[in-house]
């Protein structure tokens, strides 16, 4: 397990545009080394914020986007094209401003798709397609994400893992099914977190004092069951990503330097 680093920012704003900045520079060092490179997308208004930030930066060109595979953490499990599925909020915020090869975009599932209604199927459609993707030095069923960003709940789930919930036990499956969740809509396709923790570089992003008791909560020790957030971590490196707000009830052991 890698120790989490710790970037606070002044406002929501600041934090998107730099978590955008950073982003750039990460996908285009991948595609230099490698030829091509993966993000895992999170949805959310701190996921979003970051996308429309990424649409709005003059380096955004730097990325060869065609060059990008795009994957999802988790997804409400909505028809085709619904305003609160991710990947649709995805495609207003960037996706469809930029040059992507269609067949790099990974979007989950939806409940009218070719897998139907049945969450269980599209959720191990997915996992096929995660299976698919992965290359032998990737070791396991899913590919090595050189990003995967990630929301942060107020009670510090992440994805669709929330606390206590048959999904955030999961060990063996990468991806699952989710009924029931505590927040509407109640049925989800998501991630494990033996999934998640295949990136080379997991980001918790928690922008607001709505955030401030799950950073908390979670940087201080617990148990991933009784806060997802606190298992999220990846190969190499482990950031959470903050506003000033988000920071304001963190332990003082862990109080990163003053807001940039």
């Amino acid at each position: 397990m890698t120790p989490p680093q710790l970037v606070v920012h002044r406002d929501k704003e600041l934090m998107a545009r730099a978590a955008a900045a950073r982003l750039i520079t990460k996908v285009v060092d991948a595609q230099a080394s490698r030829g091509h490179a993966s993000v895992v997308l999170t949805g959310g208004r701190n996921g979003n914020g970051l996308l429309a930030a990424l649409a709005a930066a003059p380096a955004r060109d730097a990325i060869d986007w065609a060059r990008l595979d795009l994957w999802w953490g988790d997804e409400r499990f909505l028809p085709e094209g619904d305003p609160e599925r991710n990947a649709t909020q995805a495609r207003e915020a960037l996706l469809d401003a930029v040059e992507l090869d269609p067949a790099r975009v990974h979007a989950m599932p939806a409940s009218d798709g070719p897998y139907g209604d049945d969450v269980d199927v599209a959720a191990a459609g997915y996992a096929a397609e995660l299976a698919a993707a992965a290359a032998l030095e990737d070791h396991g069923p899913v590919p090595v994400f050189d990003v995967l960003m990630l929301g942060v709940g107020p009670d510090t789930h992440v994805a669709s893992l929330f606390p206590e919930s048959p999904a955030v036990r999961e060990t063996e499956r990468a991806v699952v099914g989710v009924r029931g969740a505590p927040k509407p809509p109640p049925v989800r396709v998501s991630l494990t977190l033996p999934a998640i923790r295949a990136a080379r570089e997991v980001w918790l992003l928690a922008a607001g004092e709505d955030k401030a008791e799950a950073a908390a909560i979670a940087l201080s020790g617990a148990g991933e069951i009784q806060a997802p957030a606190a298992g999220a971590y990846g190969r190499s490196r482990t950031l959470w990503l903050l506003d000033a707000a988000a920071a304001s009830r963190l332990p003082r052991a862990l109080h990163p330097p003053a807001p940039a």
